[in-house]
């Protein structure tokens, strides 16, 4: 039976960033990811300055501004008349950091998967998917997986990290529980083409909004990522309209893309998600930890759910790393992730649920249009708001910095 120090089961930002780390304090680590590739759409790109810097700190900063990616100066959204209000101007902040970079998640994940690939003690096997946990006298012990093939395995770890997303199999076979909140809305991707004279080094995310339904938009460098924003549940109602009706609701909300909504040829074209809001009330059982999506299910309102999974990674990895290398995790080490991390979470998801009952709610209610008063308000009368929201928007709550560990030309962890 093959035996790691840790087992990260999900190849998402989490798992990625957690490998690399573990790897660069010389732990021996596993990443299981159960597709073959990282070519998924519809996934989040916003690479936020909090992580920009992680891979400054890292020595990869060089190589990462290499890849294809443009840059989101500001965060705004729509007023009125067309007009758009800023709610977070990034040139506020100190460069080099005074940016969000928007790029294919594919890429990044390859980034890291390379940058992983060079540390001995790193092995990421793809087309592995986690079924199930092992345990001994109460342990996590490791995981049982199935390859694409068919064939079964187990891999025997000192420590498992769940970061298999919102359906995680792992946090729902461990018994660990969710606290859950309203969630007013499911989202529905899809893709528009982006026209030649579209193209160039503009980034954004575009948001429109209308009576009792809106949509955002995100530059590709070929099309459009667009995802259609209505109340939560309506999904065999939107089906049982047709493909013709959809269409129409695309116009209506962005009428200079009315000339592409065609390319949407079927109703098999859109991929629901099923918003949810929720956090696990425990973290861990002995011998496995939780983090990221699978700790705590994010609002796409924000945009922020990869960087706090991320900032997860990194703090699970300064802490855990000298234990791993001990052969001794506890649950004293795995309660300190939780403890550190948990405060960062409940603020984000706090200000999601605010977004949630004062933009979602009233406009899929059709008792508002746009922003809410109180936005505009605060925008107006309160400028220190104002002031704030680039960094809250481009850093969170409590970012991370990089373990000494991992950054280069540094000592490995201690045993």
């Amino acid at each position: 039976m093959e035996r790691t120090g840790c087992v990260v089961v999900g190849g998402g930002p989490a798992g990625m960033m957690l490998g690399l780390l573990l790897a660069r304090a010389g732990v021996e680590v596993t990443v299981l990811e159960k597709h073959g590739d990282f070519l998924r759409d519809f996934r989040g790109d916003t690479v936020h300055a909090s992580t920009i810097r992680l891979i400054d700190e890292l020595g990869l900063g060089d190589a990462f501004r290499k890849l294809p990616q443009s840059r989101l100066n500001a965060a705004a959204i729509p007023l009125p008349g067309g007009r758009m209000l800023t709610l977070g101007d990034f040139a506020s902040l100190k460069p080099p950091y005074n940016y969000i970079a928007m790029m294919p998640q594919w890429d990044f994940l390859n980034f890291l998967a390379g940058e992983s690939a060079r540390e001995p003690t790193f092995t990421l096997l793809m087309e592995h998917e986690a079924t199930s946990l092992m345990s001994d006298g109460g342990r996590v012990t490791g995981v049982r997986y199935r390859t694409r093939h068919g064939s079964e395995g187990a891999i025997l770890a000192d420590l498992v990290v769940a970061t298999d997303g919102r359906h995680s199999v792992l946090r729902r076979a461990a018994g660990l529980q969710s606290k859950e909140f309203p969630v007013p809305f499911d989202t529905w991707w899809f893709k528009l083409p982006r026209h030649a004279s579209e193209k160039g080094a503009v980034a954004g995310i575009v948001p429109a909004f209308k009576d009792r339904e809106a949509m955002i938009a995100l530059f590709r460098d070929d099309y459009y990522q667009m995802g259609y924003l209505g109340p939560k549940g309506t999904d065999s109602r939107i089906r049982s309209e047709g493909v013709e009706r959809f269409r129409q609701r695309v116009a209506a909300l962005r009428p200079d893309l009315a000339d592409r909504v065609d390319s949407i040829r079927s109703l098999d074209d859109l991929h629901m998600l099923d918003v949810r809001l929720d956090r696990l009330r425990r973290w861990y059982v002995d011998g496995l930890l939780c983090i990221g999506d699978a700790a705590h299910a994010m609002s796409p309102a924000g945009g922020v759910g990869i960087n706090l999974a991320i900032q997860d990674a990194v703090a699970a990895a300064g802490r855990l790393a000298p234990a791993l290398l001990r052969g001794q995790v506890t649950m004293q080490d795995l309660a300190a992730v939780e403890r550190r991390r948990r405060m960062p979470t409940v603020v984000v998801q706090t200000v999601q649920r605010i977004m949630h009952r004062a933009v979602f709610v009233p406009l899929f209610a059709g008792r508002r249009s746009g922003v809410p008063s109180v936005v505009l308000f605060l925008a107006r009368h309160f400028p220190a708001v104002t002031r704030l929201m680039p960094r809250l928007i481009a850093f969170g709550p409590r970012p991370e910095h990089a373990p000494g560990f991992a950054r280069r030309g540094q000592p490995r962890a201690t045993r």
